[in-house]
């Protein structure tokens, strides 16, 4: 697909999870009574990221033609590097799901790991493949909202780097504001992606001969 079919899938994915946001409403997560001190530390994107996910698969699929989606099937796998695959005027588009604080700042957060994005595009480079962030805020009635989100294709995310101690994840800190998108085709990605991924590798490699190195001239 050429930048501008990327460009006009990814606005119209975004258009549907604007519904799915108006339909899903607040979140109960617990009762008040239930919870005399409030949030307290529980107040984070991490501690109910899964309920997120959760209820946002299964609008999409129950809902899709409600969000003007042909079709919505969640990932058959726990360890794919998608969570959905939404499909709009039978153009497929692959979504990892992911949750956000509103109003934090900005972080470096995992996107997925190098080897299973290789993998992913190995099989078709032409699919596309997007990071949806959603974004909560914490009410004090023990309920969640989610209040926006940001569709991002992962080809466009400009800080490429691989964490070669973590497990070889991609990471970025931009992939959440589309004003930091570097507009690229997924060739191009590609490429970037397996530059990141030797320089990683080459990173691990070397670290690790230090540490034998070290263990050998104290023997």
């Amino acid at each position: 697909m050429t930048i501008k079919e990327t460009e006009t899938l990814r606005a119209n994915i975004q258009n549907c999870f604007e519904l799915l946001i108006k339909k899903i409403g607040a979140i109960q997560i617990g009762l008040p009574s239930q919870y005399p001190y409030g949030w307290r530390k529980a107040a984070k994107g991490r501690t109910v990221w899964r309920i997120v996910e959760e209820i946002v698969t299964q609008n999409l699929q129950k809902y899709h033609s409600d969000f003007n989606l042909d079709k919505a099937e969640p990932s058959p796998s726990e360890v794919s590097v998608y969570d959905i695959k939404c499909t709009y005027n039978k153009q497929d588009a692959y979504v990892n799901i992911k949750s956000a604080l509103a109003n934090v700042g900005i972080s470096k957060d995992d996107i997925s790991k190098a080897n299973g994005l290789i993998d992913f595009y190995n099989q078709d480079k032409e699919k596309q493949f997007f990071v949806a962030t959603f974004y909560i805020k914490f009410n004090s009635n023990m309920t969640i909202e989610i209040e926006k989100c940001v569709v991002f294709p992962v080809a466009w995310i400009p800080d490429i780097y691989i964490n070669p101690s973590n497990n070889g994840n991609l990471q970025s800190s931009k992939y959440k504001d589309l004003l930091f998108a570097q507009k690229r085709t997924n060739d191009a990605f590609i490429k970037e992606l397996l530059i990141a991924k030797a320089v990683a590798d080459n990173k691990k490699a070397n670290k690790k001969g230090k540490v034998t190195k070290k263990k050998s001239t104290k023997k």
